[in-house]
């Protein structure tokens, strides 16, 4: 099961640390619901409003990281961007409760998002097709190995000593950026390497601008707009999730869902390799129509059953569709980027699919209103289910416009 992960370069593992430790201490975006509600008492509406705001400013960020990434390089950004978040959390930490609070969480956010394209294409430079999916696995399986600690460690912050949440948060992201600067060189100069090999020929050099290399893979962009309806569905893991365990658990809602998250994380752990190693084989878009069958059945279950119990069996249901989706989004993007355009297509291709988890909150928040939350899953599990026949569409559809691309390129 260890197989994918072995002979990766030496910065591959450097990350993957570096993940570990940002994710213990990732106390802030897991609590912001609860954080909103009932610390600043806000109205489900108006806190579904800032998720999205929050969303959305974070997505503009990522995609200027993006254009940053391509120009100055990956590793400045990471250590420039990361490091002005460290000092917004640490001022967050001596705040009292307030809307002041909620904006300075979302400026940390944006500037935290500014170096995700950095992170995908530092690995992408770093590898290969052949060992891709692998270390893009590893690093999302660091994540989740800290994950499985910080949600359940920021629950007890919450409810005791708050200013830590923010202050914790600060020191892991501080952690991480030691080992980037001592032990990952730039890699922006292999970015600009010719690739020879004829089947990774859509990696090839491009010259012109990101409008071109979109013009010249439409495959790409039909496949970030079936993401952004996995991606809504998906935003109510932070969103309308932890609400259903505050209203069936009041009193201790906060640390039933700290313990949801973390068994999210722990299901990540064992099974990310398993998965990796049975389905790590199969094309990129047979993995996908298999994460939104997943997908489907775990979100919209909750609308069925969702005592607690019921709620460990739905999210370990997701969550072995979100480890699918981990190792075929940015995978499948980067084999059909040009190097010189990784950073710019990377966040390009964020901006619509996450654009889901930015809406998902808001249009959510907007229906609860309306309907109740029972109603709101299954409405979840009947969308995603058809966005699930769309990725199998396109999967039908692949060689032919993988074909076409070729032959306009050759031209």
């Amino acid at each position: 099961m260890l197989n994918p992960y072995r002979g990766m370069p030496k910065e591959i593992y450097v990350i993957f640390i570096a993940r570990i430790i940002n994710a213990i201490g990732a106390f802030v975006a897991p609590l912001m619901t609860i954080i909103m509600t009932q610390s600043i008492g806000l109205s489900e509406g108006t806190a579904g409003f800032y998720l999205s705001l929050s969303g959305g400013v974070s997505l503009m960020a990522a995609l200027c990281g993006g254009k940053l990434v391509d120009r100055f390089g990956r590793k400045r950004v990471i250590l420039l961007f990361s490091g002005s978040a460290v000092l917004v959390f640490f001022r967050i930490g001596f705040m009292e409760p307030s809307l002041t609070m909620i904006h300075l969480i979302i400026l940390a956010g944006a500037l935290n998002s500014t170096t995700k394209p950095a992170y995908d294409s530092l690995i992408a430079d770093l590898t290969t097709p052949a060992n891709r999916s692998g270390a893009y696995a590893l690093s999302y399986m660091g994540w989740n190995i800290g994950f499985a600690i910080g949600p359940v460690l920021g629950g007890f912050l919450y409810r005791h000593h708050l200013p830590w949440v923010f202050i914790g948060e600060g020191m892991a992201i501080f952690m991480s950026l030691v080992l980037i600067a001592t032990f990952i060189k730039e890699t922006l100069g292999k970015a600009h390497e010719e690739i020879q090999d004829e089947e990774r020929y859509l990696e090839r050099r491009v010259e012109g601008s990101i409008f071109k290399v979109i013009r010249l893979r439409p495959l790409l962009i039909c496949f970030a707009l079936i993401v952004f309806g996995y991606n809504f569905t998906y935003s109510q893991w932070s969103f309308m999730l932890p609400m259903q365990v505050m209203k069936n658990y009041p009193v201790i809602g906060s640390q039933y869902f700290g313990f949801l998250a973390a068994f999210n994380g722990l299901i990540v752990i064992i099974f990310t390799p398993i998965i990796t190693r049975l389905a790590g084989h199969l094309p990129y878009l047979r993995r996908g129509v298999m994460g939104g069958i997943l997908y489907a059945v775990g979100f919209g279950m909750i609308g069925v059953l969702n005592s607690l119990e019921w709620l460990f069996l739905w999210a370990f249901i997701f969550t072995l569709g979100e480890i699918m989706m981990a190792i075929t989004v940015v995978p499948f993007t980067v084999d059909y980027t040009p190097a010189s355009h990784r950073g710019r297509m990377i966040s390009t291709m964020a901006i619509i699919e996450d654009s889901g988890y930015t809406l998902g909150p808001l249009g959510m928040g907007i229906a609860l209103s309306y309907i109740s939350m029972e109603t709101g899953w299954l409405v979840l599990g009947a969308s995603t289910l058809v966005f699930t026949l769309l990725m199998k569409r396109l999967e039908h559809r692949e060689k032919n416009i993988a074909g076409k691309t070729m032959k306009v390129m050759a031209k």
